[in-house]
């Protein structure tokens, strides 16, 4: 029966759910640049979170999170995750129960709409082809972190191609050693089976995100150990 219903799916993506999933992002983005002065503000986190979980509800996806329990309010954290397909950028914006900025490549700018929305709302791109804006993007987002306000990084620079985990890259830590902040590795489940990279349609496929136990980067003498344990904890915490 599913290979039957599935015709009627891909077409429901592209006539209904992907039309009013533009809309809404158009209108999140001119939302957030129009509230900029707010831009941490809980009323817009909401909205935006909305906006993330359309993508999930439009397609039928079925969302589980669990580990809520690990974030202390107030506490700001920078946040390591798996990277899997675009989903993970909508699952973690709409499901993890924080307000933070994202470290984003510098090319995510130049999409309309996205990437004014994305500065307005203090999210910071990174050109990783530059060295020196890339320190002063650190830089940026570093001032930002206070007051429980947090980041989410993908060491991986970019999605899985088969959905395991790559090497973590070691630049993507450098604000946890700067500013002393722990760690919480993100464990995304299900994401490389909605929408592989370079795949046309989304999958009906249960996702999840674990969020782990704060680590303290402090507590390694070897940087490479430390990356090292936390991309552990991060695979310990997906599902298969």
């Amino acid at each position: 029966m599913k290979y039957i219903l599935r015709p009627f799916y891909w077409l429901y993506q592209y006539l209904i759910a992907w039309p009013i999933l533009c809309v809404l992002t158009v209108f999140t983005a001119v939302f957030t640049i129009c509230t900029v002065r707010w831009k941490n503000a809980e009323f817009v986190h909401k909205v935006q979170q909305f906006w993330s979980r359309s993508f999930f509800w439009l397609m039928f996806l079925p969302v589980s999170v669990d580990g809520a329990e690990h974030i202390r309010p107030g506490q700001s954290y920078v946040f390591v995750s798996n990277h899997q397909s675009m989903f993970d950028v909508w699952l973690v914006y709409g499901w993890l129960p924080v307000i933070f900025k994202w470290l984003m490549k510098a090319e995510l700018r130049k999409v309309p709409f996205v990437g004014t929305g994305c500065k307005a709302a203090g999210h910071i791109f990174i050109d990783r082809r530059n060295a020196k804006a890339a320190v002063e993007s650190l830089k940026e987002v570093e001032k930002q972190l206070t007051n429980g306000v947090c980041t989410v990084i993908f060491p991986e620079g970019t999605r899985s191609l088969n959905g395991e985990v790559g090497r973590f890259k070691r630049g993507a830590f450098q604000i946890a050693w700067d500013l002393g902040l722990p760690v919480i590795p993100l464990s995304l489940d299900g994401c490389f089976e909605v929408l592989p990279k370079g795949k046309p349609f989304v999958r009906r496929v249960p996702v999840h995100m674990h969020i782990g136990e704060p680590i303290d980067l402090k507590q390694f003498t070897d940087p490479n150990e430390a990356i090292e344990a936390v991309r552990t904890a991060v695979i310990a915490g997906m599902k298969k």
